[in-house]
Order: C-alpha cells, then structure tokens, then sequence
C-alpha cells in the first residue's frame, strides 16, 4: 500500500543527508541498494505479522556508492511480509491502524527534516 501525499516524493536531496535522517528514525539501507537506487527499511514485528515500510529513490545526479549522488524521493509504501515469498504490497493486504498512524508519523518527521535540505531545480 502507497502512502499518498506525504509531500516526500519528488523530493531532490543529497544522499548522505538522505541517509543520516533515515538513519535517525530506523531506516536503514542494508543491502538494498546499487549505483542509481536505494531502499530504506524499517520492519515492524507486530501482534499481526511483519510489516516493512519502505522509502524508495534513485540518484539523478552521481553514484549511491561513491557517496556523491543527488537523489530523488519516491512514494513510500507499507508492505506485509510472508515466510518464504517475501514482502507483498497489494491493496487486499490489511495493515492495522496502529501501524498505519506509527508509520505516517514517521514519514511526517522525516519530511520536515528533509524539507530544510530539499534541492530546488
């Protein structure tokens, strides 16, 4: 499921910036990333199951790996997880309201943050 209108998408930001605020609220990139994408992660192991929200971007400008990209912001999305398949984001899923409001409070935080910091083209 898409979280609509956090006002994160499309943001254009440096991505070691990208990274220490995501870093602050549990997002962490792990492996999920190559020269032009990142994935943030934060799971959530709840009463109903294993939950991930997930920040996308891609770098419209240098390389994630050198450390010297610009990146893009996209829409974030909460995704439920199930052993062995993986993480499934139709919207048949449920997601609990607690979740939902823990995880939009979260990407509110993050975007005001990331708002001082966002690039103008």
């Amino acid at each position: 499921m898409y979280f609509e209108n956090t006002g994160l998408e499309d943001i254009l930001v440096d991505f070691n910036l990208l990274q220490h605020i995501m870093g602050k609220h549990g997002m962490t990139k792990e492996g999920q990333w190559d020269y032009e994408r990142v994935t943030f992660d934060r799971k959530f192991d709840v009463r109903e199951g294993r939950y991930y929200l997930r920040v996308f971007a891609y770098a419209v400008d240098g390389d994630i790996d050198a450390g010297d990209a610009t990146v893009k912001v996209m829409k974030p999305v909460i995704g439920k997880y199930y052993y062995p398949f993986g993480v499934e984001y139709g919207e048949d899923e449920h997601f609990p309201e607690h979740l939902l409001k823990t995880c939009a409070d979260i990407l509110a935080t993050i975007k005001s943050e990331l708002k001082a910091f966002e690039i103008q083209v």
